[in-house]
C-alpha cells in the first residue's frame, strides 16, 4: 500500500461536526474522570508500578483485536503471537495499521498515540521505527499509575477469580495512586462443571476457603465466603462471562445430586448440566443482592471456535464471534424470579449480537424499581460493537426504549494500559449525537441541560449507581 500523506489526523475535533458538538464536547465532556468499571487489567502491574519494556509490551501482547487483523492481513503468526522480538511484531502490526482503514483499529491506534506520545504521524511501514523510539522512551518515564493518572482515570475495576488471594489490590490500596482500583467477582468457573477442570478447581477454592467441598451444600458456603472477602476487599461488581443466562427449573436437591455426580467422576448430560448452572446464577445473584453490589452479565460470544489456534494458544486468543442465541425468554425467567422474591440487585447486561439490541434494552426496562434511578441498565456496545457504528446504535435503541439520561456510560473491557482513550472515543461519538438532534429540531437547543445531561452520561451516573467506597 502507499504511504497515507495525512498529519495530525486527530484533530482537536475530530468526529464533532458541528459547532454545537464542539461545544458539547470541549465545555463538558472532554474533562470529565473516567470510572472504568469493567477492564482486565492486571492488579499486579499496577501493584509493582514499573514502566513497561516498549511499546509493543504496553499495545500488542494480549491485544487479541490487533491480532485478528494482523491475521487478516497475512502475517505470519511468528510475528503476532510467536517467537520474533518485540520490535518485529510491532513493526508487523505498523504494516498492518494502513489496511485497517474504516476498521476501528485505525481510530483507536491514532487516539492512542496522539493522547499518551504526542504523535500525530500516521503510524505505518515509514514511521514505525521513528514512532517506536519516541514512544519507547516515554514509556520507560512512565508507571501504569501514572499512564492512568494522565488519563483522568479515577477507578479501574479489575476481573478476578473467586480463588484470587486479592493481595495485588491490597498492595496497590496501600499506595496513594490517584486511580482507585477494586476487584470485579468473575465466578465463570463454577459453571464449568464438565471441563477436566472442574474438580481441581474446587480443590482450590476448598483451600481458599478452608471448606471442603463434597456437597451442594458446601459449595455454597465456600461461595459465600469469597463473596464476603471481595466485599471488604472493595469489590461492588459482579461480571458473568457468559453464553446465556441459564433459568432452568430446579431445586436444590436435585443440583446437590448432580454435583456429587460430577464430584464422583461421571459424565452429565445436557440437562443436568443446566440445572447445576441454574442453581449456581441463581444463588450467586441472591448473595449479591444481600451486598447491593451490581452484577454484569457478557452474553452471546461464541468463543474459542479456532481448535488449531485454541490448543496452541489457549483461550482469549483472537478467535471468538457473535453468537446467534436467543436470550428473552431466559432473561425473562431469571430475572422475572429474582424481581418477584425482592432479590434482584442492580444489573448491567450487554449483548455481542446487534440483531438482539432491542430485545435487551426492553428486557431491562421491565424490571425497575423506585430504589434507584437506571436500576436496570443495558450495557455499552461490547466488543465487536464497540465501535462508532456499535455505539451509535447503542445509543439510539437506548433513547428509543429508555432512558439515555440515566445511561452509566462507558468502559474499555481491555488488557491494555493504553486503551483508555475509547473513553474519549465514545463521548466524542455521544457529543456529536446529540449535536445532531438539535441540528433537526429534535431536542431543544439548551446547551447548559445537554452539557449536563452528557456528564452524568460521563461520570455522575456512575459515581451515583456504583456507590465505591
Amino acid at each position: 500500500m502507499a504511504t497515507i500523506n495525512a498529519d495530525n489526523f486527530i484533530t482537536d475535533n475530530f468526529l464533532l461536526n458541528s459547532d454545537t458538538a464542539q461545544i458539547l464536547y470541549h465545555d463538558y465532556a472532554k474533562n470529565m474522570p473516567i470510572i472504568d468499571y469493567h477492564n482486565h487489567l492486571s492488579p499486579q502491574q499496577i501493584a509493582t508500578n514499573k514502566p513497561m519494556a516498549n511499546l509493543s509490551d504496553a499495545w500488542l501482547n494480549g491485544d487479541h483485536y490487533k491480532w485478528r487483523a494482523m491475521r487478516a492481513n497475512g502475517i505470519n503468526e511468528k510475528y503476532i503471537t510467536g517467537n520474533a522480538s518485540q520490535e518485529e511484531k510491532f513493526n508487523n502490526w505498523a504494516s498492518t495499521v494502513p489496511y485497517t482503514l474504516r476498521n476501528p483499529l485505525f481510530h483507536w491506534t491514532h487516539l492512542e498515540l496522539k493522547r499518551y506520545f504526542k504523535v500525530d504521524a500516521i503510524l505505518q511501514e515509514s514511521t514505525a521505527s521513528d514512532i517506536y523510539k519516541k514512544a519507547n522512551d516515554i514509556l520507560a518515564t512512565k508507571t501504569p499509575a501514572q499512564l492512568l493518572e494522565q488519563m483522568n482515570v479515577e477507578v479501574i475495576c479489575t476481573t478476578d477469580d473467586p480463588i484470587d488471594d486479592l493481595k495485588h489490590h491490597q498492595e496497590i490500596a496501600k499506595q496513594n495512586f490517584f486511580t482507585k482500583v477494586y476487584p470485579t467477582f468473575r465466578p465463570d468457573q463454577l459453571f464449568l462443571i464438565n471441563k477436566k477442570s472442574f474438580q481441581s478447581y474446587l480443590g482450590k477454592l476448598a483451600n481458599a476457603t478452608s471448606i471442603k467441598i463434597n456437597n451442594l451444600d458446601d459449595l455454597l458456603k465456600a461461595i459465600q465466603s469469597r463473596v464476603n472477602y471481595f466485599y471488604d476487599n472493595g469489590c461492588r461488581l459482579s461480571d458473568f462471562g457468559l453464553e446465556q443466562i441459564y433459568a432452568f427449573k430446579f431445586s436444590d436437591s436435585e443440583a446437590d445430586v448432580v454435583l456429587k455426580k460430577r464430584l464422583s467422576g461421571a459424565t452429565l448430560s445436557e440437562n443436568e448440566t443446566n440445572l447445576y448452572k441454574s442453581c449456581i446464577q441463581y444463588h450467586l445473584s441472591k448473595m449479591y443482592h444481600a451486598k447491593n453490589w451490581v452484577q454484569q452479565f457478557h452474553l452471546g460470544a461464541l468463543r474459542d471456535n479456532n481448535t488449531r489456534l485454541l490448543e496452541q494458544l489457549g483461550a482469549d486468543s483472537g478467535c471468538d464471534s457473535m453468537g446467534d442465541n436467543t436470550h428473552a425468554k431466559s432473561m425473562s425467567a431469571f430475572f422475572g424470579r429474582l424481581d418477584h422474591e425482592g432479590i434482584l440487585t442492580k444489573t448491567i447486561s450487554y449483548n455481542l449480537n446487534p440483531s438482539q439490541n432491542e430485545v435487551f434494552a426492553t428486557m431491562m426496562g421491565n424490571y425497575n424499581t423506585g430504589e434507584c434511578a437506571g436500576k436496570m441498565q443495558w450495557g455499552s456496545g461490547w466488543w465487536f460493537l464497540d465501535q462508532k457504528d456499535g455505539m451509535e446504535k447503542q445509543l439510539n435503541a437506548l433513547s428509543n426504549m429508555g432512558l439515555l439520561s440515566r445511561f452509566v456510560g462507558m468502559l474499555t473491557d481491555s488488557r491494555s494500559f493504553l486503551s483508555f482513550p475509547r473513553h474519549e472515543y465514545f463521548r466524542r461519538i455521544l457529543c456529536d449525537l446529540i449535536a445532531e438532534d438539535v441540528k433537526k429540531g429534535l431536542v431543544p437547543n439548551d446547551l447548559e441541560f445537554l452539557g449536563k445531561m452528557i456528564q452524568d452520561i460521563c461520570y455522575n451516573n456512575a459515581v451515583n449507581y456504583f456507590q465505591f467506597k
